[in-house]
């Protein structure tokens, strides 16, 4: 696997430290430590294709002016059989350096040699990464923050692997707890009205078509109506789907029952059924989970007790007026919070906090990522804090906070209800814009930036939208080398690359090179959205030079061959960027 931008900066620092220690030998400057320097790769490449600010950080040092030190590293480093062509001094001392054609020339030739491994890297050295993501309330459908989460937290996996870690995926499923209790009260009233004069009425009326009869009771529930509802239930037409489906195989069998038997059956038999859809419907958006973890196990096998143990014997957790409190206040926070209520229940993070200990120690992660909305900011320090007090490195565990997004259709915000049942889910989404818009869309921005998703725009096929316009690319290179096939022109197995010299093709293959930096730079700070700005500009750079350096009527067949195997690079290295965001490749458009 070769990253030779990485290589190249590798390189020029030992070539300027020995220029340096050269200098000294010859006294040309005095002998003190040579201070840390930085390279950089200039934004305007007429600026060279890396930067060195050695001289200007080298000044106080050497008690020399900046520009004068940096004449004499370009004058004393030896660039023979290097990948550096030249050096040149700009400003007050910044050196900008030239790499050779030899360098760009190994670039497209690596990666037609590595094709689907290109841009692997082994930033991560196979340390092993637990990423959790969407972890959507299970007692009802996925909703289009989920969307965003389960896009974002997908591809960052991807990215994370190529980057060399050992990663895995987890949805954490909240099957216990106060949602779990409060979905069985939902289900209890509506299996009840189902049970009533007046739904029976309803079912009659209705034919005993499921969908009309759920319609009707949804339409029946608002205030002072027939099937007036309480406000700590959820009013989703799924609610009323499930009591009509229970209702059909079981009758009224349990309108007699005391109700928390009534709502164990209930949740026992939708639960299930929604675990099952989620799978289903992130398998459709292309996601699948190496573990789905329930935090019914947590409970099960007595973690949150051990938890609150640990923290109570280790004096980190104490017991005030029947509760258990943790001592947040010895971790920075303002106030401590209860573990433990004085009723024996335990508050919702003490789960939390048992699942990661679990994540951390149990299995042994050395790094655990979870995707979160925005409004947990306020609960990741606590979190922390609590793993700190069980001993646990909290800076293991790390979390993306995530902007919520808006949906745009005809310039207008689509609004959404989601207490009255009537928000845009995964799946409705899903079934109005193609999947691979969906998925390139959310990684359009970082995760903590607002995003608006123009539902129009994500169906247009021209080059306002951003896949479209990627996949043509991708279908472009293919068409042109069908084309060539079709005319009797082979593609070549090899080619001089240092025909190669049209400011165009330079830049394309200098963006070829970028791939492997690019992900190590989305691994490094957990933003896959890096990646889709790269396809983006890798096409950009590709619909430049199609435009401007005929393949075909190249002048002569050597300059044709190089051409034919640059359009083979292009389209391998954006299939490789593509796949990372699991968005497919189509060879023709």
């Amino acid at each position: 696997m070769s990253d030779l931008i990485n290589k190249a900066s590798t390189q020029l620092r030992e070539l300027i430290k020995a220029a340096l220690e050269k200098l000294i030998a010859e006294e040309a400057v005095p002998s003190v430590q040579i201070p840390a320097f930085a390279i950089e790769i200039p934004a305007d490449k007429s600026h060279g294709d890396f930067a060195a600010n050695t001289a200007m950080v080298c000044a106080r040092a050497f008690k020399m002016p900046p520009r004068k030190i940096a004449e004499l590293i370009c004058d004393t480093v030896d660039l023979s059989g290097s990948l550096f062509d030249r050096c040149e001094v700009a400003g007050p001392g910044f050196m900008n350096f030239f790499l050779s054609r030899k360098w760009f020339s190994d670039v497209v030739e690596n990666v037609l040699e590595e094709k689907g491994n290109y841009g692997k890297t082994n930033y991560g050295e196979g340390k092993s990464v637990l990423v959790e993501f969407v972890s959507a309330n299970p007692t009802g459908p996925m909703h289009i923050g989920n969307a965003r989460g389960g896009a974002i937290g997908d591809c960052l996996a991807s990215v994370l692997s190529w980057a060399g870690y050992r990663t895995e995926r987890e949805f954490y499923v909240n099957d216990a707890g106060n949602q779990i209790e409060k979905f069985g009260k939902s289900l209890s009233l509506r299996y009840m009205q189902l049970c009533s004069d007046e739904g029976q009425a309803v079912m009659k009326e209705c034919g005993g078509d499921t969908e009309k009869i759920c319609t009707a009771l949804y339409e029946k529930s608002g205030e002072g109506q027939t099937f007036e509802m309480p406000e700590d239930v959820y009013l989703g037409m799924d609610i009323i789907e499930h009591a009509k489906n229970y209702f059909d195989l079981n009758g009224g069998s349990l309108a007699e029952t005391e109700d928390e038997v009534r709502r164990k059956a209930l949740v026992d038999y939708a639960l299930p059924l929604n675990i099952a859809g989620l799978e289903r419907d992130l398998k459709k958006y292309r996601i699948v989970y190496d573990n789905w973890f329930r935090e019914s196990t947590v409970h099960e096998k007595g973690e949150t007790k051990q938890i609150v143990d640990k923290l109570l014997a280790s004096g980190k957790a104490y017991e005030q007026d029947g509760a258990v409190w943790f001592r947040a206040t010895d971790y920075g926070m303002d106030k401590d919070f209860v573990l433990r209520r004085s009723n024996g229940l335990y508050t919702y993070i003490v789960p939390d906090i048992a699942y990661h200990y679990d994540k951390l120690v149990t299995r042994g992660f050395d790094k655990a990522i979870n995707i979160l909305g925005a409004d947990h900011h306020g609960y990741v320090p606590r979190l922390k804090a609590a793993l700190d007090a069980l001993g646990v490195d909290s800076a293991k565990l790390d979390v993306v906070l995530m902007q919520m997004v808006r949906l745009v259709r005809k310039g207008e915000v689509v609004k959404l209800s989601k207490r009255s049942g009537k928000a845009i889910t995964l799946v409705t989404l899903l079934d109005e814009i193609p999947i691979d818009a969906a998925r390139f869309y959310f990684n359009l921005r970082e995760a903590n930036s607002q995003f608006e998703f123009d539902l129009d725009l994500a169906v247009e096929q021209s080059s306002q939208n951003p896949v479209f316009y990627v996949q043509y690319a991708h279908a472009r290179i293919c068409s042109l080398l069908a084309n060539l096939r079709s005319e009797g022109i082979e593609i070549p197995e090899e080619a001089d690359f240092d025909l190669l010299e049209n400011s165009r093709e330079i830049e394309l293959i200098r963006h070829i090179a970028s791939l492997p930096h690019e992900i190590d730079l989305a691994a490094k700070s957990y933003d896959p959205a890096k990646i889709t700005k790269y396809a983006f500009d890798l096409a950009t750079l590709y619909h430049r030079f199609y435009d401007g350096c005929s393949v075909k009527n190249a002048g002569t067949p050597e300059l044709m061959n190089a051409r034919i195997l640059l359009c083979l690079a292009v389209r391998q290295t954006l299939r490789n960027a593509l796949e990372i965001l699991n968005v497919n490749r189509p060879e023709k458009m």
